[in-house]
């Protein structure tokens, strides 16, 4: 349920149906508008009784909420939502672009791509210090020397980190180097995972699942608002179907759904949605035009002796390239010329 306060609520009035709330044994979520605040109630197994908070002062009414996303979805904040992570921006007006290799292979490696990133206007590099793989013989990632590396070129070049969180129990560590933590598709509904980056201070980047429905993946999202944590920035990056000329399927019909029902902002991922580099420029411009909130691409000084994903990732030239071109496509689009940084 949404409880929708008058325009002359106090915030007195406003604590004291969140105090009601509580009472009644379920969580207020308070989201104060532009005119007006409203009260998200969540924990609730059931319909809630409106008849104790209609009559309070201060409150406007009572709706009923449909949906099973309730703090994710556009029945309790209408407005899409903006999320900062160092310079960049997810949300309306903005396509800011997170690009690096798949995984910290080496020092120099890292480094040569941070600098690249900066020199270029890129505002976050990926990149993973840990790496979920699905043979055990491939490179498994570094580590925790891996962490090190990347916060070392976080110092030295000022470019944010994405770097991926694949257990509760490597998170904390994570969480002190990363700018944003990412969710990979194999642990898209790992609940306890999902629950632990809810309670971190960081934002969280959230890939689809494989297989997952738009509703699976709006429920996965869920778990980490209800957490606390409404910095969310969900990932379109392909999932499995019958076609096998690419690595997935890169459903770019995701983002309009997804926005029609979510505030949170989505990018797409068109390196693991095409596994092919010749494929990625085509794919990230549609996702541009298709009115995603970003993307996230992987490149490589050295691709073909990358230690993985090596075939979709793209060479640094051809990244400068599909800038250029992106850049033009952003103003063609309405967006301003510096919305990808």
């Amino acid at each position: 349920m949404l409880v929708v306060m008058s325009c002359d609520a106090t915030e007195p009035q406003v604590e004291r149906v969140c105090d009601v709330i509580r009472a009644m044994g379920f969580r207020p979520n308070a989201m104060p508008g532009a005119n007006r605040t409203a009260i998200g109630i969540t924990g609730n197994p059931g319909p809630v009784d409106p008849g104790p908070i209609e009559m309070l002062p201060g409150v406007a009414q009572c709706i009923r909420v449909t949906q099973p996303h309730k703090l994710v979805g556009r029945e309790f904040r209408t407005e899409s939502s903006s999320i900062r992570v160092g310079r960049a921006v997810f949300g309306p007006g903005h396509f800011p672009i997170i690009a690096g290799p798949c995984a910290v292979e080496n020092e120099a490696m890292i480094m040569t791509v941070a600098h690249f990133l900066k020199e270029h206007g890129v505002p976050l590099m990926r990149a993973g210090a840990y790496k979920p793989r699905t043979s055990p013989y491939s490179f498994q990632g570094l580590g925790v020397e891996g962490l090190d590396i990347l916060a070392k070129a976080r110092a030295v070049t000022g470019v944010g980190i994405v770097t991926e969180v694949m257990d509760v129990e490597s998170a904390d560590r994570i969480e002190e180097v990363a700018d944003m933590l990412q969710v990979g598709a194999r642990n898209m509904q790992n609940f306890a995972l999902l629950r632990r980056v809810g309670r971190a201070r960081k934002p969280v980047l959230l890939k689809r699942g494989i297989a997952a429905t738009v509703e699976e993946w709006l429920m996965a999202a869920e778990y980490i608002l209800n957490e606390g944590n409404d910095q969310v920035v969900l990932c379109e990056r392909g999932i499995r179907s019958f076609a096998d000329q690419t690595r997935n399927t890169l459903d770019l019909s995701v983002v309009p759904v997804v926005q029609r029902l979510s505030h949170l902002p989505i990018i797409v991922d068109p390196s693991h949605g095409t596994g092919r580099r010749d494929y990625v420029p085509p794919m990230a411009a549609a996702a541009l035009a298709a009115g995603a909130n970003g993307l996230m691409v992987e490149i490589h000084p050295d691709p073909n002796h990358a230690l993985s994903d090596g075939a979709q990732s793209m060479t640094l030239g051809g990244f400068d390239e599909l800038l250029a071109k992106l850049r033009q496509l952003a103003t063609a689009c309405g967006l301003k010329s510096d919305s990808l940084s």
